[in-house]
Formats: structure tokens, sequence, C-alpha cells
């Protein structure tokens, strides 16, 4: 399946362009810091450590979109990144990890999301909300070191 994948007629032409395989890194990077950033700024505050001026269902609220339109854009370059070395990257164990780390985040993400939608705006933000904030930020810190890392790691990339 991954071989077949790598062997399409175009994720062939992506991989041998060298301006458009350019285009799909700089916009999943860019999508990347765009999502885990404003994932990052509303566990922030769920920490109370910044807008705290802000109520955390109206920042959440205001975020969520762009959470994921960033983590939409990120998965479809990301996946145009993969597609030319796919049956490669496939059988490495830090891709696999990246993949577990990513999907743990996700859901993460989403219950938070969907926590913040019903909770009381006025509220004391439970302790519980504060560890899974911590723990969100070192899923998506973990996802992207661990991309950065695969190419040392197992010569892809």
């Amino acid at each position: 399946m991954w071989e077949s994948l790598q062997h399409a007629d175009w994720v062939m032409f992506l991989a041998t362009t060298r301006w458009l395989f350019g285009l799909v890194l700089i916009v999943h990077f860019f999508s990347l810091c765009f999502c885990t950033g404003t994932i990052v700024l509303l566990d922030l505050r769920v920490l109370g450590i910044g807008g705290r001026r802000k109520v955390l269902t109206a920042l959440a609220e205001q975020f969520r979109p762009w959470i994921w339109i960033g983590f939409g854009l990120a998965v479809l370059s990301g996946f145009l990144l993969f597609a030319p070395e796919a049956a490669d990257y496939a059988g490495v164990t830090p891709f696999r990890l990246k993949m577990l780390i990513l999907l743990a985040a996700v859901i993460l993400t989403f219950a938070m999301q969907r926590t913040f939608a019903n909770g009381d705006s006025s509220a004391a933000i439970p302790t519980g909300a504060k560890i899974l904030a911590v723990v969100s930020i070192l899923l998506w810190l973990g996802a992207i070191l661990i991309g950065v890392e695969i190419a040392p790691l197992t010569g892809l990339g």
C-alpha cells in the first residue's frame, strides 16, 4: 500500500518539483506553529499563566476555528510530505511514535475543547484541568520534537 502511494504519479511530481515540495514544507511548519501556538495559549490560560483577563470559555470559542484550521492544514501538508517516502516512514519507530503522540494530543485537545464549550465561565478552573493542560503542552511539544528528530535518527527526510 505504501509503495503504491509512493509511486503514484502525483506523488512523484511533488517529490521531483523542488519549489512545490518546499512550499508544502513551509505550509506544514506554518500550520504546525499556528495550531500548536493557539493550543498552548489556551493551555496557558487554563494554567492561569496567560490571558487572565479573558474568560476561558470565550477564549476557547475564539481559538477553536483557528486551532482546527491549523490542524487540518498540518495534516494535509504532513501527508504530502509523508507520501514521497511513505514506505520508509511507515516502517520506522520514531515516525510511529510521533503519530501515537499526535493522536493522544488531538484526542486531549478535542476533549478539552468540548469541556470548555460546556463549562461554566465563572467557575474556578479545577486542578485536573490544569494537569491536562500541562499534559497537552507536553504532548504537542513531544510530537514536534520527535518529528524534528526523525531525520537524524533514521536518515529519512
